[in-house]
């Protein structure tokens, strides 16, 4: 898939995602306004901030795909995760301020005496439709974010999960207050409040270490080794490296081969290993692979 077509991908997805949350964000205030759901107008603030976020992605992720030029020799593809950072901050900070809301309403009760509405049905028909909503636009994110091999639509994918934990907690909450326990609106949002975070913690762990070129994990490096030992050309692997450039890969490998052969064989078996890593694995960005004549260790 051509980089055209990713920032094509990307840009439908956040399209949409952004038309849906606008859509959530809307029908969310006006059942917490008329249900007098404190729970619901708080998640419609986080939608809210997924519609920015939106925006934010949908701009950075087609720079991302720009093709590379004489500023940017290795592409642009870090922006990516660069902006998966962003992502998972906002999630954090969008959590904690729907915490802190929470929690103030909980010490309100319990130490002021402060009532607490009971809320209405339609806070809690607009919570169950929300989760149903986000569990399609989670499935339709993360299919897009493979296609477009893509940091960021992952990112949107994942917020859009804790999204629906955060729907949860207003469906137990709105539930359980309709039921009578109506401080169990703010307990829900605090509880959920924690996963959320850790939602954004996760892609800003995932996000920072594509920026910082951290190397491919066990199962990569495997899989490149049995590459490797399919060309019976190839004696050993002398070294092997590889770094994160956003959701693409670079590789640096060193083959050894013997030592009678031509350099026009060897260059042979490099280009032919070369051509190979870079077919069978997509995500390959770039596989440089150097040539050493092979040294036995017999009789040393």
């Amino acid at each position: 898939m051509t980089l055209v077509e990713e920032q094509k991908i990307i840009t439908k997805t956040s399209v949409w995602t952004m038309i849906l949350n606008g859509f959530l964000a809307t029908i969310k205030i006006i059942a917490g306004v008329i249900g007098h759901s404190t729970a619901i107008i708080s998640d419609s603030v986080n939608s809210l901030s997924d519609v920015l976020t939106n925006l934010v992605v949908m701009v950075f992720g087609r720079f991302s795909r720009k093709e590379k030029d004489d500023s940017h020799p290795y592409g642009h593809e870090k922006f990516d995760s660069m902006v998966s950072v962003f992502v998972g901050v906002f999630i954090i900070i969008t959590a904690f301020e729907i915490g802190r809301g929470a929690a103030t309403m909980l010490y309100d009760y319990f130490v002021n005496d402060t009532e607490i509405v009971k809320p209405g049905y339609i806070a809690l028909i607009v919570a169950v439709a929300t989760i149903i909503i986000k569990e399609v636009m989670y499935q339709f994110t993360k299919k897009s974010s493979k296609k477009a091999r893509s940091q960021v639509l992952e990112a949107m994918a994942m917020d859009n999960r804790s999204d629906e934990l955060a729907s949860l907690g207003a469906v137990i909450g709105i539930g359980g207050a309709i039921l009578g326990w109506v401080f169990l609106e703010p307990v829900a949002s605090i509880v959920i409040c924690f996963f959320i975070a850790r939602v954004g913690y996760r892609i800003i762990r995932q996000g920072v270490s594509q920026v910082v070129d951290q190397a491919a994990s066990e199962e990569v490096l495997n899989e490149i080794r049995a590459i490797v030992a399919e060309n019976q050309e190839i004696i050993a692997i002398d070294d092997l490296k590889t770094r994160m450039f956003g959701m693409k890969l670079y590789i640096d490998i060193e083959i050894a081969v013997a030592a009678n052969l031509s350099l026009a064989r060897a260059h042979t078996i490099s280009h032919q290993l070369h051509d190979e890593i870079e077919k069978r694995m997509p995500t390959v960005k770039h596989c440089m692979v150097h040539v050493n004549p092979f040294k036995s260790t017999k009789g040393a």
